[in-house]
């Protein structure tokens, strides 16, 4: 009995295959595999995250790696030559944990720098023998055309987490992390910066906050003691990206008012994550008067187009 059905085939079929077989039959394209899967998921077969992540799959076997990189003018890169005493700033204020080195140029990395490589050096004695050039990891480099998935599992078999992406010239063109590539699959990660799903404002310091681009600026202002207005935006996020006059890039930074805005999170759509600092006490008077003032201009705004609206209705 049981020779007779393994001669006829495999007795156990995957989901998947049942799945076709019942809903469409053999998915013709990849249009009508991710068809089978929404259907599947409405039916409660899968649920929303495994869907998410399939689709995600699919989608990197798709991107390259230039849909996804640090540019380069972003790219935090430590100088071969640079102290001990001046790395340490650059670690703690970027709250990096891997780092480029470079000679002269960016386009001239000599390998990459690995915080904890670090921590031997603050033994009694070994300070005075550093060197970053005695602890550099070797770099990895790839062209801005290699697709995702191809990288993921280059990322696996050499065991690296970073890599720098160079263009058709071989200047440095940006820089990629394993982290970057499976957040196309599993969604954002989570990391220090991250908060709570009921929260909007995590406190790190009296002058260190992250925010969520989501929070509506009436909570801003009552947080922070802030007047802008929310007659033109509804959230911190809009008047950000109206301070730029674009979509930010993720390490951009931008003042407004009494506040400094550095972008943590964000895609070519929208920004999603905020660190916020405010400003030198000296300036802080100062910058609630432009703080208020731009207030005024939103209202000012929103007003006059309001009239035009208004206008424009009687006239018709």
């Amino acid at each position: 009995m049981n020779e007779g059905r393994s001669s006829n085939g495999p007795t156990h079929r995957s989901w998947l295959e049942r799945l076709s077989h019942v809903l469409l039959g053999e998915p013709k394209d990849r249009e009508q595999l991710i068809d089978l899967l929404r259907d599947a998921q409405q039916r409660r077969l899968l649920d929303s995250d495994a869907l998410a992540m399939i689709e995600g799959v699919l989608q990197v076997s798709e991107m390259q790696v230039r849909d996804i990189m640090v540019p380069r003018a972003q790219i935090v890169v430590i100088e071969h030559d640079t102290s001990l005493q001046d790395i340490l700033p650059i670690i703690t204020e970027s709250e990096h944990s891997r780092f480029p080195v470079i000679v002269e140029s960016r386009d001239e990395v000599i390998g990459i720098l690995l915080a904890k490589d670090l921590l031997g050096y603050f033994v009694p004695g070994r300070h005075s023998t550093f060197n970053v050039r005695d602890i550099l990891r070797p770099a990895a480099f790839i062209p801005e055309g290699k697709r995702l998935n191809v990288l993921l599992k280059e990322f696996r078999a050499n065991r690296n987490h970073m890599a720098i992406v160079v263009d058709e010239y071989g200047g440095v063109a940006g820089l990629v992390t394993i982290e970057d590539v499976l957040e196309q699959i599993v969604g954002e990660i989570e990391d220090e910066h991250d908060i709570d799903e009921e929260s909007f404002i995590k406190k790190h310091s009296e002058s260190n906050y992250t925010v969520k681009a989501l929070t509506p600026i009436e909570d801003f202002n009552s947080y922070f003691d802030s007047d802008f207005s929310d007659a033109e935006f509804d959230t911190i996020g809009g008047l950000v990206v109206h301070g730029f006059g674009r979509v930010p890039r993720r390490g951009e930074s931008i003042a407004i008012g009494r506040f400094r805005f550095k972008v943590l999170h964000a895609d070519n759509r929208r920004v999603h994550l905020l660190q916020v600092s405010m400003v030198a006490r000296e300036d802080a008077s100062e910058s609630r008067e432009d703080e208020s003032a731009l207030a005024r201009e939103y209202e000012s705004e929103a007003s006059s187009t309001a009239s035009e609206a208004e206008h424009y209705s009687e006239q018709k």
